[in-house]
């Protein structure tokens, strides 16, 4: 199949290196035209485990490609993905122009009777399928009716595990109230569930609604983890144990229970948000979800608070080492990452911090909000020589 992949940030790059991994065309667009030609030259601009091997590897047998013209992208594709940027807006919500944007330019650019379905695998509100529809139609003035179909088909991929989690997923989600686009759909990932796992098909809402309801109860549980650790340090208990105890429960799992400083990323905190927001303009009060916020400030604040406090609350001069700087490990992504915080604080604080990542110290540098600190006397990334 002819697939094109709007955006190229870590969704967009993971799904058409793993699309044409199993034999589809695949043209990736974005308008960062300095990103396509370090794409196009076979420079990878992330960092995900196993995925530099598979992009070289389709790119040199020519069923990966690339470029900056929206128009030449879409050109013989059956699906367009639109895997782009929905930054928190500033009252929570997830912010839509990037993705709407693209699909008033869609309007312009489908031909009547050249049907294409357009999959949102943007993590996106629910509703968010039909204003792409509306968007599309409106600057299409209506000639397109019968000629494309918008699909909410949302991403589940854990950064570090994304390739694998893409390759052999758990189940795919698939929102659509079209047999037309449903037959397309099916075929494009029969490839990835041999094993057996399944595609569940439901409607666009619903599909939106699921990916938002799983990474916050993802969040749930790492946040009540959380809060587990600092009651077992109150009370004395070991917090592992506590862990193994109810991970092995099949009811519960085992994963996301090891606790830590907070979660961060570039989905779990800004969907958690949006989520939030939407349950408010429904006029629902989504308690769990808002005492979820809370404990994740509460929760760097709880540690930043530890060091100070071993300290007689006097860190001037001291100094810290930091090990790690991204969210998690295997990955360079620092969006939302507790450490950045933790850092920030002690620096206030008077503190120097020499500070290591494998992947992320790129992305700190270039971070604007970061680069006040950036200096000699306060911290310094540093590049460990491994032998």
């Amino acid at each position: 199949m002819k697939i094109a992949v709007v955006g190229t940030g870590y969704v967009g790059l993971v799904s058409g290196t793993c699309f044409a991994e199993t034999g589809n065309q695949v043209t990736c667009i974005d308008i960062d035209k300095n990103k396509i030609n370090k794409l196009q030259s076979g420079e990878i601009t992330i960092y995900e485990p196993g995925l530099e091997k598979i992009f070289i590897r389709n790119l040199k047998e020519g069923r990966l490609h690339f470029t900056s013209s929206l128009a030449d992208g879409i050109k013989d594709a059956a699906l367009i993905f639109l895997a782009l940027p929905t930054p928190t807006g500033e009252n929570g919500s997830a912010d839509l122009k990037y993705i709407l944007g693209v699909a008033k330019d869609l309007g312009g650019l489908l031909q009547p009777g050249d049907y294409k379905v357009i999959v949102d695998k943007s993590t996106v509100p629910v509703g968010t399928a039909e204003k792409v529809k509306l968007a599309i139609l409106a600057s299409g003035k209506d000639k397109l009716a019968d000629s494309f179909d918008v699909v909410s088909n949302p991403e589940f991929l854990r950064e570090g595990a994304a390739v694998e989690d893409f390759m052999k997923p758990d189940r795919v989600v698939i929102g659509t109230s079209s047999e037309k686009a449903r037959q397309v759909m099916q075929q494009l990932y029969e490839p990835f569930v041999r094993q057996g796992n399944p595609i569940i098909f439901m409607d666009e809402k619903s599909a939106e609604l699921t990916k938002y309801a799983a990474n916050s109860f993802l969040a749930v549980k790492i946040s009540f983890m959380n809060e587990i650790a600092v009651l077992s340090e109150k009370l004395g208990a070991d917090v592992d144990m506590v862990r193994r105890g109810i991970g092995t429960d099949f009811r519960i799992g085992k994963h996301f229970l090891y606790p830590g400083l907070g979660y961060g990323g570039s989905c779990f905190p800004k969907d958690v948000q949006a989520l939030s927001v939407s349950s408010k303009e429904a006029e629902y009060d989504f308690k769990i979800l808002n005492a979820v916020m809370q404990v994740n400030v509460l929760q760097k604040e709880f540690f930043s608070n530890k060091i100070s406090q071993y300290y007689n609350d006097n860190l001037k001069g001291k100094k810290f080492a930091m090990w790690g700087l991204a969210f998690k490990p295997n990955t360079d992504d620092i969006r939302e990452a507790p450490a950045l915080e933790i850092i920030a604080r002690l620096v206030e604080s008077g503190a120097s911090v020499t500070a290591f990542d494998p992947e992320a110290m790129p992305n700190v540098k270039k971070k604007r909000s970061f680069r006040s600190i950036l200096h000699p006397i306060s911290i310094v990334l540093y590049k460990m020589q491994m032998h």
